[in-house]
Protein backbone atom coordinates (compact mmCIF):
# COMPACT_ATOMS: atom_id res chain seq x y z
CA UNK A 1 0.00 0.00 0.00
CA UNK A 2 1.58 3.33 -0.88
CA UNK A 3 0.64 6.59 1.09
CA UNK A 4 -1.48 7.61 -1.60
CA UNK A 5 -3.42 4.13 -1.42
CA UNK A 6 -3.79 4.38 2.31
CA UNK A 7 -4.74 8.02 2.41
CA UNK A 8 -7.74 7.16 -0.11
CA UNK A 9 -8.50 4.27 1.79
CA UNK A 10 -8.82 6.30 5.06
CA UNK A 11 -11.22 8.47 2.96
CA UNK A 12 -13.40 5.69 1.04
CA UNK A 13 -13.92 3.20 4.20
CA UNK A 14 -14.92 6.22 6.32
CA UNK A 15 -12.28 5.83 8.91
CA UNK A 16 -12.72 7.73 11.66
CA UNK A 17 -9.14 6.68 13.64
CA UNK A 18 -5.35 5.97 12.92
CA UNK A 19 -4.10 3.79 15.69
CA UNK A 20 -0.18 4.45 15.43
CA UNK A 21 1.53 0.89 16.60
CA UNK A 22 4.83 0.56 17.56
CA UNK A 23 6.78 -2.32 19.93
CA UNK A 24 8.73 -1.63 23.10
CA UNK A 25 12.15 -3.44 24.15
CA UNK A 26 10.51 -6.28 26.04
CA UNK A 27 8.00 -7.04 22.74
CA UNK A 28 4.84 -5.34 23.90
CA UNK A 29 2.88 -3.74 21.06
CA UNK A 30 1.90 0.17 22.55
CA UNK A 31 -0.40 2.55 20.71
CA UNK A 32 -1.57 6.14 20.06
CA UNK A 33 -4.68 6.15 18.42
CA UNK A 34 -5.45 10.04 16.22
CA UNK A 35 -8.32 11.05 14.29
CA UNK A 36 -8.39 10.12 10.96
CA UNK A 37 -8.96 13.99 9.53
CA UNK A 38 -5.31 14.80 11.60
CA UNK A 39 -3.79 12.01 8.86
CA UNK A 40 -2.81 13.63 5.43
CA UNK A 41 0.42 13.24 3.50
CA UNK A 42 2.26 15.42 5.56
CA UNK A 43 1.97 13.38 8.90
CA UNK A 44 2.70 10.24 6.71
CA UNK A 45 6.13 12.22 5.55
CA UNK A 46 6.49 13.79 9.22
CA UNK A 47 5.56 11.54 11.62
CA UNK A 48 4.58 11.56 15.21
CA UNK A 49 6.29 12.74 18.38
CA UNK A 50 5.86 11.19 21.21
CA UNK A 51 7.05 11.01 24.98
CA UNK A 52 9.76 8.22 24.51
CA UNK A 53 10.71 8.33 28.60
CA UNK A 54 7.10 6.61 29.40
CA UNK A 55 8.96 3.36 27.28
CA UNK A 56 10.45 1.37 30.11
CA UNK A 57 14.18 0.87 28.91
CA UNK A 58 14.07 4.07 26.28
CA UNK A 59 14.72 7.99 26.66
CA UNK A 60 15.15 9.60 30.51
CA UNK A 61 12.41 12.53 31.03
CA UNK A 62 15.32 15.28 29.96
CA UNK A 63 15.08 13.81 26.47
CA UNK A 64 11.73 12.20 25.91
CA UNK A 65 11.12 13.60 22.25
CA UNK A 66 10.98 10.63 19.74
CA UNK A 67 9.38 10.32 16.84
CA UNK A 68 6.93 7.68 15.31
CA UNK A 69 7.52 6.99 11.55
CA UNK A 70 4.23 5.35 9.76
CA UNK A 71 5.10 2.22 7.49
CA UNK A 72 1.74 2.22 5.69
CA UNK A 73 2.73 -1.26 3.93
CA UNK A 74 1.83 -2.55 7.63
CA UNK A 75 -2.24 -0.57 7.62
CA UNK A 76 -5.08 -2.80 8.48
CA UNK A 77 -8.49 -1.98 9.53
CA UNK A 78 -8.85 -2.96 13.30
CA UNK A 79 -11.19 -6.03 13.59
CA UNK A 80 -12.20 -5.19 17.11
CA UNK A 81 -12.42 -1.60 18.20
CA UNK A 82 -16.16 -0.05 17.83
CA UNK A 83 -15.27 2.56 15.76
CA UNK A 84 -13.82 2.10 12.06
CA UNK A 85 -10.10 2.59 13.32
CA UNK A 86 -7.03 1.74 10.51
CA UNK A 87 -3.69 0.25 12.56
CA UNK A 88 -0.52 0.98 11.16
CA UNK A 89 2.94 0.14 12.59
CA UNK A 90 5.96 2.43 13.15
CA UNK A 91 9.77 3.04 13.47
CA UNK A 92 11.24 5.16 15.76
CA UNK A 93 13.12 7.95 14.68
CA UNK A 94 15.44 10.55 16.70
CA UNK A 95 13.05 14.38 16.14
CA UNK A 96 16.18 15.88 15.29
CA UNK A 97 18.17 13.95 13.06
CA UNK A 98 15.43 11.53 11.91
CA UNK A 99 17.75 8.69 12.30
CA UNK A 100 16.63 5.24 13.31
CA UNK A 101 16.55 5.41 17.31
CA UNK A 102 19.02 2.82 18.47
CA UNK A 103 17.12 1.06 20.86
CA UNK A 104 13.89 0.81 18.84
CA UNK A 105 13.36 -3.04 17.97
CA UNK A 106 12.15 -2.59 14.71
CA UNK A 107 14.42 -0.53 13.62
CA UNK A 108 17.21 -3.71 14.68
CA UNK A 109 15.16 -5.68 12.38
CA UNK A 110 15.27 -3.45 9.44
CA UNK A 111 19.06 -2.80 9.95
CA UNK A 112 20.15 -6.89 10.21
CA UNK A 113 18.62 -7.35 6.66
CA UNK A 114 20.22 -4.55 5.43
CA UNK A 115 23.46 -5.86 6.65
CA UNK A 116 22.65 -9.19 5.05
CA UNK A 117 22.77 -7.57 1.77
CA UNK A 118 25.89 -5.51 2.60
CA UNK A 119 27.02 -8.92 3.42
CA UNK A 120 26.96 -10.05 -0.60
CA UNK A 121 25.86 -13.58 1.27
CA UNK A 122 22.10 -13.02 0.64
CA UNK A 123 19.72 -10.55 -0.37
CA UNK A 124 16.38 -11.78 1.47
CA UNK A 125 15.83 -13.85 4.27
CA UNK A 126 12.69 -15.83 5.25
CA UNK A 127 11.07 -16.69 8.75
CA UNK A 128 8.54 -18.88 9.48
CA UNK A 129 7.59 -18.63 13.26
CA UNK A 130 5.38 -21.08 14.83
CA UNK A 131 4.21 -19.42 17.89
CA UNK A 132 2.42 -21.87 20.36
CA UNK A 133 0.08 -20.37 23.32
CA UNK A 134 -2.37 -21.38 26.16
CA UNK A 135 -6.28 -20.51 26.12
CA UNK A 136 -7.76 -20.39 29.96
CA UNK A 137 -11.28 -19.15 31.20
CA UNK A 138 -9.79 -17.92 34.96
CA UNK A 139 -6.73 -16.44 35.21
CA UNK A 140 -6.08 -14.83 39.28
CA UNK A 141 -2.53 -14.29 40.52
CA UNK A 142 -0.95 -12.08 43.62
CA UNK A 143 2.46 -11.18 44.23
CA UNK A 144 2.31 -8.96 47.95
CA UNK A 145 4.90 -9.20 51.06
CA UNK A 146 2.85 -11.98 52.53
CA UNK A 147 1.17 -13.87 49.61
CA UNK A 148 2.66 -15.26 46.39
CA UNK A 149 0.27 -17.11 44.35
CA UNK A 150 -1.17 -17.61 41.42
CA UNK A 151 -4.21 -20.17 39.68
CA UNK A 152 -5.60 -20.71 36.32
CA UNK A 153 -8.33 -22.42 35.08
CA UNK A 154 -10.22 -23.97 32.20
CA UNK A 155 -13.19 -26.36 31.27
CA UNK A 156 -11.06 -28.62 28.99
CA UNK A 157 -7.55 -28.59 31.71
CA UNK A 158 -7.04 -32.24 32.16
CA UNK A 159 -7.58 -31.19 35.89
CA UNK A 160 -11.17 -31.07 35.73
CA UNK A 161 -12.44 -34.60 35.00
CA UNK A 162 -13.98 -34.71 38.24
CA UNK A 163 -15.39 -30.84 38.72
CA UNK A 164 -19.16 -30.45 39.33
CA UNK A 165 -20.46 -28.15 36.87
CA UNK A 166 -24.38 -26.34 36.60
CA UNK A 167 -24.75 -28.04 33.34
CA UNK A 168 -22.63 -31.05 34.11
CA UNK A 169 -19.48 -32.12 32.88
CA UNK A 170 -18.92 -33.55 29.29
CA UNK A 171 -16.36 -35.68 30.53
CA UNK A 172 -14.17 -34.93 27.27
CA UNK A 173 -10.79 -33.11 27.37
CA UNK A 174 -7.55 -34.07 26.35
CA UNK A 175 -5.00 -35.46 29.08
CA UNK A 176 -2.13 -34.23 30.08
CA UNK A 177 0.47 -34.27 27.10
CA UNK A 178 -2.58 -35.49 25.36
CA UNK A 179 -3.92 -32.72 23.21
CA UNK A 180 -2.43 -33.91 19.30
CA UNK A 181 -4.66 -34.55 17.65
CA UNK A 182 -8.50 -35.79 19.00
CA UNK A 183 -11.12 -33.97 17.28
CA UNK A 184 -13.70 -32.53 18.72
CA UNK A 185 -15.54 -32.81 21.70
CA UNK A 186 -12.01 -33.97 23.08
CA UNK A 187 -10.72 -30.61 21.25
CA UNK A 188 -13.25 -27.79 22.20
CA UNK A 189 -11.07 -25.15 20.79
CA UNK A 190 -11.98 -25.64 17.03
CA UNK A 191 -14.45 -22.64 16.87
CA UNK A 192 -12.25 -20.20 18.73
CA UNK A 193 -8.95 -21.11 16.63
CA UNK A 194 -11.29 -20.96 13.24
CA UNK A 195 -12.24 -17.12 14.39
CA UNK A 196 -8.69 -16.47 15.46
CA UNK A 197 -7.31 -17.92 11.79
CA UNK A 198 -10.38 -16.34 9.87
CA UNK A 199 -9.70 -12.86 11.45
CA UNK A 200 -5.88 -13.11 10.65
CA UNK A 201 -6.77 -13.78 7.26
CA UNK A 202 -9.37 -10.05 6.95
CA UNK A 203 -6.41 -7.89 8.14
CA UNK A 204 -4.09 -9.55 5.73
CA UNK A 205 -1.97 -12.43 7.34
CA UNK A 206 -0.81 -15.44 5.22
CA UNK A 207 -2.43 -18.55 7.40
CA UNK A 208 -2.24 -21.98 6.46
CA UNK A 209 -3.56 -24.23 8.97
CA UNK A 210 -4.68 -24.52 12.74
CA UNK A 211 -4.87 -27.29 15.69
CA UNK A 212 -4.76 -28.36 19.47
CA UNK A 213 -0.94 -28.57 20.88
CA UNK A 214 0.16 -31.49 23.17
CA UNK A 215 -0.70 -29.67 26.41
CA UNK A 216 -4.02 -28.61 28.17
CA UNK A 217 -5.49 -25.63 26.92
CA UNK A 218 -2.27 -25.22 24.71
CA UNK A 219 -3.17 -24.36 20.89
CA UNK A 220 -1.25 -23.05 17.85
CA UNK A 221 -2.01 -21.56 14.26
CA UNK A 222 0.37 -21.30 11.34
CA UNK A 223 2.11 -18.07 10.04
CA UNK A 224 3.19 -18.80 6.49
CA UNK A 225 6.64 -17.06 5.93
CA UNK A 226 7.67 -13.84 5.08
CA UNK A 227 10.28 -11.46 5.47
CA UNK A 228 12.25 -10.68 8.31
CA UNK A 229 10.77 -7.38 9.17
CA UNK A 230 7.66 -8.61 8.20
CA UNK A 231 6.74 -11.56 10.02
CA UNK A 232 8.13 -9.68 12.95
CA UNK A 233 5.21 -7.40 12.29
CA UNK A 234 2.95 -10.00 11.82
CA UNK A 235 3.68 -11.83 14.81
CA UNK A 236 2.34 -8.67 16.24
CA UNK A 237 -0.54 -8.58 14.82
CA UNK A 238 -1.22 -12.69 15.64
CA UNK A 239 -0.63 -12.03 19.20
CA UNK A 240 -2.76 -9.76 19.00
CA UNK A 241 -5.68 -11.28 17.34
CA UNK A 242 -5.34 -14.44 19.43
CA UNK A 243 -5.54 -12.04 22.95
CA UNK A 244 -8.34 -10.31 21.68
CA UNK A 245 -10.92 -12.60 19.99
CA UNK A 246 -10.10 -14.94 23.05
CA UNK A 247 -11.14 -11.77 24.97
CA UNK A 248 -14.32 -11.20 23.20
CA UNK A 249 -15.01 -15.54 24.17
CA UNK A 250 -14.46 -14.48 27.64
CA UNK A 251 -11.32 -16.65 27.96
CA UNK A 252 -7.53 -15.74 28.38
CA UNK A 253 -4.76 -15.73 26.35
CA UNK A 254 -1.18 -16.08 27.27
CA UNK A 255 1.82 -16.82 25.36
CA UNK A 256 3.80 -17.40 28.47
CA UNK A 257 5.85 -19.89 28.44
CA UNK A 258 5.56 -22.50 31.22
CA UNK A 259 2.27 -21.86 32.69
CA UNK A 260 0.97 -24.73 33.87
CA UNK A 261 3.40 -27.70 35.85
CA UNK A 262 3.48 -31.13 34.98
CA UNK A 263 2.86 -30.34 30.82
CA UNK A 264 4.37 -29.14 27.75
CA UNK A 265 5.39 -25.51 27.46
CA UNK A 266 4.79 -23.20 24.81
CA UNK A 267 7.99 -22.80 22.34
CA UNK A 268 8.10 -21.24 19.17
CA UNK A 269 9.96 -23.16 16.31
CA UNK A 270 11.43 -20.34 14.03
CA UNK A 271 12.22 -21.56 10.41
CA UNK A 272 14.60 -19.03 8.75
CA UNK A 273 16.21 -19.64 5.34
CA UNK A 274 18.38 -17.44 3.34
CA UNK A 275 17.58 -16.65 -0.99
CA UNK A 276 20.21 -14.71 -3.09
CA UNK A 277 18.57 -13.65 -6.87
CA UNK A 278 15.84 -15.60 -5.85
CA UNK A 279 17.63 -18.94 -5.60
CA UNK A 280 17.35 -20.67 -2.18
CA UNK A 281 21.35 -20.36 -0.48
CA UNK A 282 20.60 -23.32 2.14
CA UNK A 283 20.19 -26.11 -1.16
CA UNK A 284 22.94 -28.01 -1.62
CA UNK A 285 24.12 -31.80 -1.52
CA UNK A 286 25.97 -32.02 2.14
CA UNK A 287 23.88 -33.14 5.11
CA UNK A 288 20.17 -33.42 4.54
CA UNK A 289 20.58 -31.96 1.07
CA UNK A 290 21.89 -28.35 2.19
CA UNK A 291 24.63 -26.37 1.51
CA UNK A 292 27.63 -25.45 2.72
CA UNK A 293 26.35 -21.86 3.96
CA UNK A 294 23.41 -23.62 5.70
CA UNK A 295 25.61 -25.68 8.07
CA UNK A 296 27.55 -22.87 9.24
CA UNK A 297 24.35 -20.89 9.67
CA UNK A 298 23.58 -23.59 11.73
CA UNK A 299 27.46 -23.38 13.47
CA UNK A 300 26.87 -19.80 14.22
CA UNK A 301 23.33 -20.62 15.93
CA UNK A 302 24.96 -23.43 18.08
CA UNK A 303 28.23 -21.39 18.53
CA UNK A 304 26.14 -18.36 19.79
CA UNK A 305 23.08 -20.12 21.44
CA UNK A 306 23.52 -19.43 24.90
CA UNK A 307 23.95 -15.45 24.41
CA UNK A 308 21.09 -16.11 21.71
CA UNK A 309 18.95 -17.05 24.76
CA UNK A 310 18.83 -13.70 26.00
CA UNK A 311 16.21 -12.49 23.43
CA UNK A 312 15.36 -16.18 22.10
CA UNK A 313 14.31 -17.03 25.69
CA UNK A 314 13.95 -13.77 27.67
CA UNK A 315 11.93 -14.45 30.83
CA UNK A 316 12.29 -16.10 33.92
CA UNK A 317 9.84 -18.48 32.91
CA UNK A 318 11.41 -19.37 29.83
CA UNK A 319 14.05 -21.48 31.70
CA UNK A 320 10.75 -23.84 33.32
CA UNK A 321 10.51 -24.83 29.69
CA UNK A 322 13.47 -25.30 29.08
CA UNK A 323 14.59 -28.29 31.02
CA UNK A 324 14.90 -31.83 29.84
CA UNK A 325 12.03 -33.78 29.00
CA UNK A 326 8.44 -32.23 28.00
CA UNK A 327 9.95 -32.14 23.95
CA UNK A 328 12.10 -29.24 25.35
CA UNK A 329 15.14 -28.71 22.89
CA UNK A 330 17.98 -28.06 25.72
CA UNK A 331 21.14 -29.80 23.90
CA UNK A 332 22.97 -27.67 21.01
CA UNK A 333 22.62 -30.33 18.65
CA UNK A 334 21.46 -30.50 14.77
CA UNK A 335 19.43 -33.06 12.64
CA UNK A 336 17.25 -33.97 10.06
CA UNK A 337 13.80 -34.22 11.20
CA UNK A 338 14.59 -35.08 14.67
CA UNK A 339 13.13 -33.09 16.92
CA UNK A 340 14.77 -33.64 20.33
CA UNK A 341 17.69 -31.21 19.15
CA UNK A 342 17.59 -27.44 19.36
CA UNK A 343 18.20 -26.99 15.52
CA UNK A 344 16.17 -29.44 13.20
CA UNK A 345 15.92 -29.35 9.69
CA UNK A 346 12.76 -30.37 8.31
CA UNK A 347 12.15 -32.10 5.40
CA UNK A 348 11.31 -31.02 1.79
CA UNK A 349 11.65 -32.34 -1.68
CA UNK A 350 11.80 -29.05 -3.06
CA UNK A 351 15.11 -27.46 -2.87
CA UNK A 352 13.11 -24.20 -2.50
CA UNK A 353 11.88 -25.63 1.21
CA UNK A 354 15.19 -26.03 2.50
CA UNK A 355 15.49 -24.02 5.89
CA UNK A 356 16.97 -24.39 9.27
CA UNK A 357 14.51 -24.44 12.36
CA UNK A 358 15.84 -23.07 15.79
CA UNK A 359 13.21 -25.02 18.32
CA UNK A 360 14.76 -23.21 21.49
CA UNK A 361 12.98 -19.62 20.95
CA UNK A 362 9.71 -19.05 22.65
CA UNK A 363 6.79 -16.50 21.99
CA UNK A 364 7.39 -14.21 25.11
CA UNK A 365 10.58 -13.04 22.51
CA UNK A 366 10.15 -9.24 21.02
CA UNK A 367 10.35 -11.29 17.28
CA UNK A 368 12.02 -8.57 15.84
CA UNK A 369 15.16 -8.89 18.33
CA UNK A 370 14.31 -12.43 18.31
CA UNK A 371 14.47 -12.58 14.26
CA UNK A 372 17.57 -9.92 14.25
CA UNK A 373 19.93 -12.24 16.78
CA UNK A 374 19.43 -15.32 14.85
CA UNK A 375 19.93 -13.80 11.56
CA UNK A 376 22.92 -12.63 12.90
CA UNK A 377 24.61 -15.72 14.25
CA UNK A 378 23.76 -17.19 10.91
CA UNK A 379 25.76 -15.02 9.34
CA UNK A 380 29.21 -14.60 11.61
CA UNK A 381 28.55 -18.87 11.29
CA UNK A 382 28.78 -18.51 7.41
CA UNK A 383 31.13 -15.48 7.58
CA UNK A 384 33.37 -17.57 9.80
CA UNK A 385 32.67 -20.96 8.18
CA UNK A 386 31.85 -22.40 11.65
CA UNK A 387 31.35 -26.13 11.16
CA UNK A 388 28.38 -27.31 13.23
CA UNK A 389 29.87 -31.06 13.91
CA UNK A 390 28.11 -34.10 13.01
CA UNK A 391 24.73 -34.61 12.90
CA UNK A 392 23.02 -36.08 16.01
CA UNK A 393 19.89 -38.47 14.28
CA UNK A 394 19.66 -40.24 17.68
CA UNK A 395 16.72 -39.65 20.14
CA UNK A 396 18.54 -37.28 22.02
CA UNK A 397 16.27 -37.62 25.16
CA UNK A 398 16.95 -40.90 25.49
CA UNK A 399 21.20 -40.57 25.24
CA UNK A 400 23.48 -42.57 27.82
CA UNK A 401 24.35 -40.58 30.57
CA UNK A 402 27.82 -40.54 28.97
CA UNK A 403 27.19 -39.53 25.86
CA UNK A 404 25.01 -36.86 27.08
CA UNK A 405 27.58 -35.37 29.02
CA UNK A 406 29.27 -34.36 26.40
CA UNK A 407 26.65 -32.91 24.07
CA UNK A 408 26.64 -28.78 25.34
CA UNK A 409 23.31 -27.68 26.48
CA UNK A 410 21.58 -23.88 25.84
CA UNK A 411 21.46 -21.80 29.36
CA UNK A 412 19.27 -22.76 32.23
CA UNK A 413 18.17 -19.20 33.71
CA UNK A 414 17.74 -15.87 32.56
CA UNK A 415 20.65 -14.83 34.47
CA UNK A 416 23.07 -17.49 33.10
CA UNK A 417 21.80 -15.81 29.01
CA UNK A 418 22.43 -12.12 30.62
CA UNK A 419 25.92 -13.55 32.00
CA UNK A 420 26.48 -15.33 28.35
CA UNK A 421 25.14 -12.20 26.58
CA UNK A 422 27.83 -9.63 28.33
CA UNK A 423 30.70 -12.28 27.43
CA UNK A 424 29.36 -12.62 23.57
CA UNK A 425 27.91 -10.00 21.84
CA UNK A 426 30.26 -8.72 19.19
CA UNK A 427 28.86 -10.82 16.56
CA UNK A 428 25.54 -8.51 17.17
CA UNK A 429 27.35 -5.53 16.81
CA UNK A 430 28.50 -6.31 13.03
CA UNK A 431 27.19 -3.95 10.90
CA UNK A 432 26.01 -1.57 13.74
CA UNK A 433 22.95 -3.91 13.40
CA UNK A 434 23.01 -3.88 17.70
CA UNK A 435 24.31 -1.44 19.43
CA UNK A 436 26.21 -1.91 22.83
CA UNK A 437 24.11 0.86 24.40
CA UNK A 438 21.14 -1.53 22.91
CA UNK A 439 22.25 -4.53 24.36
CA UNK A 440 22.89 -2.74 27.52
CA UNK A 441 19.70 -1.05 28.00
CA UNK A 442 17.86 -4.15 27.36
CA UNK A 443 19.84 -5.81 29.79
CA UNK A 444 19.13 -3.53 32.32
CA UNK A 445 15.72 -4.28 31.92
CA UNK A 446 16.30 -8.10 32.23
CA UNK A 447 18.06 -7.61 35.27
CA UNK A 448 15.28 -5.77 37.00
CA UNK A 449 13.05 -8.74 36.47
CA UNK A 450 15.69 -11.35 37.42
CA UNK A 451 16.28 -9.68 40.91
CA UNK A 452 12.06 -9.34 41.31
CA UNK A 453 12.31 -13.59 40.94
CA UNK A 454 15.14 -14.28 42.99
CA UNK A 455 13.97 -11.81 45.89
CA UNK A 456 10.78 -13.28 45.62
CA UNK A 457 9.68 -16.59 47.64
CA UNK A 458 7.98 -18.81 45.83
CA UNK A 459 4.63 -20.80 47.54
CA UNK A 460 6.73 -24.26 46.60
CA UNK A 461 9.89 -23.23 48.82
CA UNK A 462 7.45 -23.15 51.51
CA UNK A 463 6.41 -27.14 51.38
CA UNK A 464 9.89 -27.63 51.06
CA UNK A 465 11.21 -25.48 53.58
CA UNK A 466 8.95 -24.26 55.88
CA UNK A 467 9.32 -27.15 58.57
CA UNK A 468 12.92 -28.03 57.57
Amino acid sequence: MSKTDFLTTLREEEVEYVDIRFTDPRGTLQHITVTADLVDEDFLDEGLLFDGSSIAGWKSIDQSDMKLMPDVGTAYLDPFFAEKTMCVHCTVLEPDTNEPYNRDPRGTAQLAEAYLRSTGIGDTSYWGPEAEFFLFDDVRYSVAMNKVSYEVDARDGAWNTDTEYEMGNSGHRPGIKGGYFPVPPVDDGQDIRGEMLSTMKRIGLKVDKHHHEVASCQHELGLIFGTLTEQADHLQKYKYVIRNVAHAYGKSATFMPKPIAGDNGTGMHVNMSIWTDGKPLFAGDKYADLSDEALWFIGGILKHAKALNAFTNPSTNSYKRLIPGFEAPVLRAYSARNRSGCVRIPWSESPKGKRVEARFPDPAANPYLCFAALLMAGIDGIRGKIDPGPAMDKDLYDLPAEELADVPTVCASLREAMDELEKDMDFLLAGDVFTRDQIEGYMALKWEEIYAFEHTPHPVEFKMYYSC
